[in-house]
């Protein structure tokens, strides 16, 4: 299975591919991006991976339904923090920011986000505090769901327009936030 057609990227022809679902997955260092075009992919679902330096022309070319923001390890304190493309957040379109994904949409979009004092791994619950497009049919509100979670940043204000609608407890030290690995 190939990780990108290239031949999307340089914009050829999409014609072949006009009627279907389109995702685009931004790569913004993840380990496990993979792992989440597999989970698109298996609700049937068409996506491609592109790597952060080129997603503006995959973007234009693809002209997906939606956009994926992966995770990674760098932080969007750094001077040359890996960021999606400005157009995407122009385009209208759905975009689900994954934990470093979700941290550089807020920057991008005029949150803010902090270093955090110390980082977070390990395994933590997920309570669902409000209803969200993003969670029906899989997540209900008032439940509680296993994540896992790994990050030293945090978001400390949401950009406008953007609410919370789940909170994270970290299981053996009873931290919050609100960044977390669903799919793991």
């Amino acid at each position: 299975m190939s990780v990108l057609d290239s031949s999307l990227v340089r914009g050829a022809d999409t014609d072949r591919l006009a009627g279907h679902d389109k995702i685009l997955i931004i790569d913004l260092g993840s380990q496990v991006t993979q792992l989440i075009a597999r989970r698109v992919r298996e609700e049937k679902v068409y996506c491609e991976i592109v790597p952060f330096q080129r997603a503006d022309e995959a973007f234009k070319a693809m002209r997906p339904k939606g956009v994926i923001l992966s995770g990674g390890p760098a932080s969007v304190l750094d001077r040359d923090a890996p960021l999606a493309p400005a157009a995407i957040y122009e385009a209208g379109v759905p975009i689900l920011g994954i934990c470093y994904g979700e941290q550089a949409m807020a920057q991008q979009l005029g949150g803010r986000v902090e270093g955090g004092h110390h980082r977070e791994f390990g395994r933590a619950e997920v309570t669902v505090t409000e209803d969200s497009p993003l969670f029906e049919g899989v997540w209900r509100k008032g439940e509680r769901y296993p994540v896992w979670m790994s990050h030293g940043d945090r978001v400390t204000r949401l950009p406008a327009g953007f609410r919370v609608v789940a909170q994270l407890r970290a299981q053996d030290r009873g931290l919050q936030g609100r960044l977390d690995h669903a799919r793991v």
